[in-house]
């Protein structure tokens, strides 16, 4: 998406676009790897989970292993994120190379810190919060300004389009795993809210992406952007099944349709932004 952005302003290198991708890709895995070990550490993971099996709780990888591949993962983001930095660089102010390297830091911590160690945020209701910004003002807004070198606060709305789809996802996962999650201690805001507010919160998260991308398009008189409405479509009878959903575990396999709308939403506006 922030790249689309920034392609369509004229702001085109093929090199950030495809380190950005790889950075992107190595910090979601490094976070799915932390999040299998940490959930495995802590009791969370056990024969009461509804989701799919986790590698460390089945027996596929020791934890050793594990804690092997995210340092390993770990120093790959790290390269991949400053290579992508380095190539950004022309241009840019010392403040924001600075900023980004700050920033990398921060993503490789926040990719651990989500079920590992005492302080990790997931158990304590965060991980909404950190996906917003990390999937979505990170990940859209940090991403075009690597190509303009300057902040556009217009953007903060496609990033929060792209965000609240990606706590929307996350929100599937908890609303799944709510029962076994309050067992273990794991107090995601899922837990707190109940089952049947987190239905209706996520409801919100859905209709929040559809607004933003059309006060975008409005804001900025890009009107290509409302292409990208087009896939969101595809998630109203995701909607109406989700509020009628009684049983947790039939919500399983919902959670690609939004994923890969998410991932539609990202290409049709590169599409719309190239048509119009």
């Amino acid at each position: 998406m922030g790249s689309f952005l920034a392609f369509d302003e004229g702001f085109i290198n093929y090199g950030i676009f495809t380190f950005a991708l790889i950075t992107t890709i190595l910090f979601q895995i490094l976070s799915n790897l932390a999040n299998d070990l940490g959930d495995s550490i802590k009791g969370t993971d056990n024969s009461n989970r509804l989701g799919p099996a986790r590698t460390v709780q089945s027996g596929l990888i020791s934890k050793k292993q594990m804690i092997r591949a995210v340092i390993i993962t770990s120093i790959l983001s790290l390269l991949s994120a400053g290579l992508l930095v380095y190539l950004s660089k022309d241009n840019m102010p010392l403040t924001l190379i600075i900023s980004y390297g700050v920033l990398t830091l921060f993503c490789v911590a926040a990719a651990i810190l989500y079920t590992i160690s005492k302080y990790a945020y997931g158990y304590k209701g965060f991980g909404d919060l950190m996906v917003l910004i990390f999937f979505g003002i990170v990940g859209v807004l940090g991403s075009y300004t690597l190509y303009s070198k300057e902040i556009n606060p217009s953007i903060l709305f496609p990033s929060i389009s792209i965000g609240t789809l990606s706590m929307a996802v996350l929100n599937l996962n908890n609303l799944r795993d709510h029962e076994n999650d309050a067992a273990s201690g794991k107090i995601t805001l899922v837990v707190q809210l109940g089952f049947t507010n987190a239905k209706k919160y996520h409801f919100l998260l859905i209709i929040s992406s559809f607004l933003s991308l059309l006060v975008f398009s409005v804001l900025e008189e890009k009107y290509g952007v409302l292409f990208a409405i087009i896939p969101c479509f595809a998630l109203i009878p995701h909607l109406m099944y989700v509020q009628k959903c009684n049983q947790p575990k039939e919500l399983d396999s919902e959670l690609k349709k939004v994923a890969l709308t998410t991932f539609a939403v990202s290409l049709f506006t590169g599409i719309g932004l190239w048509i119009i």
